[in-house]
């Protein structure tokens, strides 16, 4: 007969995870843990956590990847470990982020995409606040040159992405920022050449409005300071924010003219992670040419073995993002994004003709990919006698599951709340469909059934369900 401790009794009873001792007390949360547990325990404690958060396929506030092929994910997994900063230890690495600066100056026209120069970053945020320093940079030498002062610099720009907020606070740049317009909602030239000065360092044009989906018009911007040059000597850079709009216009509206084609753009950021269609954690910096990333700014690190150059505000951060990057170029080529890009303004164009249809709503943006990102944003039409705001709608939405952002539009037009669907990669014409019908579902509901009280904004503009939107 077999012969059992009392103790192997135990641990034979808590081989159910769930009648373990552990998960049934309390977990740590604001004081280091003592002692340590089982990993699968620690690993239920976890995921017990997590159930409570929005499934990301339905978020249709980010503009983020949320889905990937399972090869990306192994490839994840098994990179996990590289840093990319490490170019020596990691070689083939490093040219695998060379290949795709390449490729995208390739992409952007670059005038030479053999010699060009640029660097992976964290996400486009940090690459527009290095096109920003880099601007920075030739601005205050050329002053300096001239025996100018250096001491006033300023940004111009329209209704942007909170990172060029801290970039103006962070490194001392005043920001000159055209309010936003119902007429537009885009920064136009007019603004731009109203707000130009010898203290310019760069305008910064949105490709890929974040409020709107809309896109400024480079072109017209950039002629507009060619014309300023001509009559007053006054040269002004642009970068280009090209968060999202970087990885659709050259593959759905390649006749756009809006990069390295324009000799006045010097600098371009954007997101892989976004339409790039990379897992979370990479973006892209690119330079016209090497003459506009001034060598101050490149650092020359030999303590990893070799000597590394970088140029980032981060130092350590994983290499796996930047490899799947590479993988998503090989694998889908210039056919393959233009197949995904044009699948996802399909189903931007089913849902702004549905939304419109419905009749409380007036469009901002289509998803026109002529105009602006695969999103579409709407307002309540002026003369719709409702019972209801878009806040109660974006609250009814989340019953289902989905995130539909409402939010204020900023400065002088706080007034006006809009509400916008970002499409991407993943978000099937069913799940639009879907989608639809459960937006028809809950208009018709806040019809028949009015809220007692009427989701407002708070004193920061925003509701308590939703938030002001980001680049997130």
């Amino acid at each position: 007969m077999a012969l059992n401790a009392r103790s192997d009794v135990a641990d034979a009873l808590d081989d159910d995870l769930y009648a373990s001792f552990d998960l049934a007390s309390p977990i740590p949360r604001y004081r280091f843990p003592g002692t340590e547990i089982e990993p699968r325990r620690a690993a239920a404690m976890v995921e017990d956590q997590l159930v409570l958060d929005g499934n990301a396929r339905l978020n249709l506030a980010t503009f983020c990847t949320t889905w990937i092929e399972p090869e990306v994910t192994d490839l994840l997994a098994r990179c996990f470990d590289k840093n990319m900063v490490d170019k020596d230890e990691y070689p083939q690495t490093a040219e695998l982020e060379n290949r795709c600066v390449r490729m995208l100056a390739d992409l952007w026209h670059a005038p030479d995409s053999a010699d060009s120069i640029g660097t992976s970053t964290t996400g486009s945020s940090e690459a527009a606040m290095l096109g920003g320093l880099a601007a920075k940079w030739r601005w205050r030498k050329a002053r300096a040159a001239a025996g100018q002062d250096t001491t006033r610099p300023n940004l111009v720009c329209g209704s942007v992405q909170v990172c060029w907020e801290k970039f103006g606070r962070y490194f001392d740049v005043e920001l000159r920022q055209a309010p936003m317009t119902a007429q537009t909602f885009t920064l136009t030239p007019g603004q731009v050449l109203e707000r130009c000065d010898e203290n310019t360092i760069a305008v910064v044009v949105t490709f890929g409005q974040t409020y709107t989906g809309l896109f400024e018009d480079v072109e017209a911007i950039s002629a507009a300071l060619d014309d300023l040059q001509a009559r007053t000597g006054l040269d002004v850079p642009i970068h280009v924010d090209a968060a999202s709009g970087g990885f659709l216009a050259p593959f759905t509206r390649p006749d756009l003219v809006w990069d390295f084609r324009l000799p006045r753009v010097k600098s371009i950021n954007a997101s892989g992670h976004k339409t790039g269609l990379a897992p979370i954690g990479v973006g892209w910096g690119l330079w016209r040419d090497r003459a506009d990333l001034p060598e101050e700014l490149v650092f020359q690190v030999s303590y990893l073995g070799g000597n590394s150059p970088t140029f980032n505000l981060n130092y350590s951060r994983p290499a796996a993002q930047v490899i799947a990057q590479y993988y998503q170029f090989l694998r889908l080529g210039r056919e393959g994004y233009q197949r995904v890009q044009g699948r996802l303004y399909d189903s931007a164009a089913l849902i702004a003709e549905t939304v419109a249809a419905m009749g409380p709503f007036r469009l901002i943006h289509r998803g026109d990919p002529a105009d602006g990102i695969a999103a579409v944003s709407w307002r309540l039409h002026p003369d719709a006698d409702t019972p209801w705001n878009l806040y109660d709608l974006a609250d009814r939405m989340r019953t289902r599951g989905w995130l539909v952002p409402a939010y204020s539009l900023p400065t002088r037009l706080e007034d006006l709340s809009i509400q916008r669907v970002l499409l991407r990669h993943g978000f099937s014409e069913e799940l639009a469909r879907l989608f639809l019908t459960d937006l028809q579902t809950n208009v018709d509901a806040l019809n028949a059934h009015p809220p007692s009280t009427s989701m407002a904004e708070d004193e920061a503009g925003t509701s308590s369900h939703t938030g002001k939107p980001g680049s997130a």
